[in-house]
């Protein structure tokens, strides 16, 4: 029986092993396929940018402020150009690719190749806490998979040992057909039979995608994975990620005010007007001549 597309998306998040590890799970295809239709990305872009967006939703279920703020940024040089994501501790998720019409790229399995559109570069993660500078953390690529890639960032910079699996199933009509992920992550206490356990069964787990197209959900996921040990969810506080843009033209227009009165003058009289362009919604913020004219007067040098 397959999953209807229309479930509503949602992160579950559960502890397993007496609480000594913590898993976090995500059914993404709705915002991924938001962001599909934003952006217009090619197939591998959209599975490259669901990825990293499930990544991001997921992680913002760790954010304990309604002001904290994560952003996961991939520079690289392959096709891509580079990914970026963020969101809050709502999993309130927005993001682009820098190359969203990458050609379609496969490899030897026939799967999209994600690693090769990513290419080589390094993977940051920053936290935006409210404190005096945001906390940030780098690694370098170990793939481009991003799945690996968060899994070496976990172990590198947080020394968290984790496995991450994201993915995007894209049908043959080129929308999104599924999306999701989990996080699962040992924590110190973890006993020698929760890691041999997880160390036999993960690399023989089917996809994320092919799990959550057979009809199973993150529940029935999480319970394969750890069949034999006590699971506990919680669902007191399910969280209903999606991709949300919070630019608008109020935003814009102090953004405009924020570069100075020298540099306004030089775009009225140089290009008559400005045109703003949000990367995360593709929306454009058009502003006239008489509307430069109008935030100089009410702007004081």
């Amino acid at each position: 029986m397959k999953s209807m597309k229309t479930t509503q998306d949602y992160i579950m998040r559960a502890m397993a092993g007496n609480g000594s590890v913590r898993i976090f799970g995500a059914t993404t295809r709705n915002l991924v396929a938001k962001a599909q239709s934003l952006h217009h990305t090619t197939p591998v872009a959209t599975a490259a940018l669901g990825r990293l967006l499930t990544a991001a939703a997921m992680m913002g279920a760790t954010l304990k402020n309604d002001s904290d703020i994560l952003t996961i940024s991939i520079k690289s040089d392959g096709p891509l150009g580079g990914v970026v994501a963020t969101t809050d501790n709502q999993s309130r998720v927005k993001g682009y690719v820098n190359n969203s019409q990458v050609e379609l790229m496969t490899n030897a399995q026939g799967k999209f190749d994600i690693g090769g559109a990513v290419g080589a570069g390094h993977l940051m993660i920053i936290k935006d806490l409210g404190l005096k500078e945001p906390v940030s953390g780098q690694v370098e690529l170990v793939s481009g998979e991003i799945a690996e890639d968060i899994t070496y960032y976990f172990a590198a910079s947080e020394q968290t040992p984790s496995s991450v699996a994201l993915g995007v199933l894209i049908d043959t009509d080129l929308s999104v057909k599924q999306a999701g992920g989990y996080i699962i992550q040992l924590m110190p206490d973890a006993s020698e039979a929760v890691i041999t356990h997880l160390e036999k069964i993960l690399p023989t787990t089917p996809a994320i995608t092919s799990l959550l197209e057979s009809g199973k959900t993150l529940e029935d996921i999480i319970k394969m994975l750890f069949e034999g040990f006590d699971v506990e969810f919680y669902d007191e506080e399910k969280i209903y990620p999606e991709f949300l843009c919070n630019c608008s033209t109020e935003k814009t227009r102090r953004a405009l005010i924020n570069i100075g009165v020298d540099e306004l003058k030089i775009i009225l009289e140089e290009d008559k007007g400005a045109n703003i362009h949000c990367h995360f919604c593709n929306k454009d913020y058009k502003f006239s001549e008489e509307d430069i004219q109008a935030i100089l007067q009410n702007t004081h040098p």
